[in-house]
């Protein structure tokens, strides 16, 4: 998979904002120790604020004399974790992903998704709380994010090799589907509305969701009923962002911007930016490589080696530096 987003040359805009100090992540929930000799394939925290790990024996990759996207399915164990320090573990069978990305489903299955596919593959298998495969079914090329709400429908974001390649399921940039594998909605963008050429950042929240995509930045908001609401956005370049009660708070950026926070209230047709810092981890260092996951109010922050989770969440937090 190609990566894009905070190393993309794009030219750096930051904001006319006061700058404020840094903000410490908080530490949530870790993967246990006896497991880390394992390869993590891909890890989670789902619409309930359980983490996961996907391990498996060593990398998936294709065997040799096989073609592009010919996989001998593998193994996997799926552990999950809280913020108590609990754990439980699930055996996964026949995985077929190359590109594994995995989210947990209320019903206590999972689902694992490739990334990359050709329009011919499955690449999306849902197993149950046995971990067994009900079923697989497509959503298309070049996922970016996998995330699960709370009803079990899938939210899907796709990077720019799925939005212009000749996928027609990735073209929207934006879709939600059920578990079983029926469209549900696909963002279309009306008469000069903002078009979603690469999803930046996905937060799915209790209700609909929240986007902020290359090329405009325009926070898009995806109501229950699939409407959005547009608000225009100076912030370019965030990875992640937490919404609560009226503010957005947008992480990331370009080049030296990747660790940036900006405040920003809601208003009816733009966010207005009040406020800018930095994130750093919980100890104050800075922020190495990581993956991170928005749910609702919440940002969560996997840095390498991947087996630990921490969280800011801007429902408890005071603002960028406080």
């Amino acid at each position: 998979m190609t990566t894009r987003k905070a190393d993309a040359q794009h030219p750096v805009q930051p904001p006319a904002i006061p700058s404020a100090a840094a903000t410490p992540l908080t530490p949530y929930a870790r993967l246990p120790r006896r497991h880390h000799d394992r390869h993590i394939a891909h890890s989670t925290v789902d619409a309930f604020g359980q983490a996961h790990w996907l391990l498996t024996a060593r990398e998936p990759g294709r065997e040799p004399g096989r073609g592009r996207g010919a996989m001998k399915p593998y193994d996997a164990l799926v552990v999950t974790a809280g913020p108590d320090g609990r754990s439980q573990e699930t055996e996964l069978s026949a995985l077929r992903a190359r590109f594994p990305l995995i989210d947990a489903l209320p019903d206590g299955g999972f689902v694992v998704a490739d990334a990359r596919s050709r329009r011919s593959e499955q690449h999306v298998q849902v197993f149950d709380a046995l971990g067994r495969e009900s079923w697989a079914f497509r959503v298309g090329d070049a996922v970016e994010d996998l995330l699960a709400d709370r009803a079990g429908q899938l939210w899907v974001g796709y990077f720019d090799e799925g939005v212009f390649g000749d996928d027609d399921l990735s073209r929207p940039g934006l879709r939600r589907w059920s578990a079983g594998g029926e469209p549900l909605w696909a963002y279309e963008a009306a008469q000069g509305a903002s078009e979603i050429w690469d999803c930046y950042a996905l937060n799915v929240a209790e209700e609909g969701a929240w986007v902020c995509a290359y090329g405009d930045f325009t926070l898009l908001e995806v109501r229950p009923d699939g409407s959005v609401r547009q608000r225009a956005n100076s912030t370019k370049g965030a990875t992640a962002l937490a919404v609560h009660q009226g503010r957005v708070t947008f992480l990331g950026g370009y080049r030296d911007d990747r660790d940036r926070l900006v405040d920003a209230a809601l208003h009816h047709r733009e966010v207005r930016p009040y406020a800018s810092g930095r994130l750093v981890g919980p100890d104050g260092a800075p922020l190495g490589r990581r993956r991170t996951v928005s749910r609702g109010p919440r940002v969560y922050v996997q840095e390498e080696p991947y087996t630990a989770w921490t969280v800011l969440d801007i429902s408890t937090q005071g603002g960028a530096g406080s």
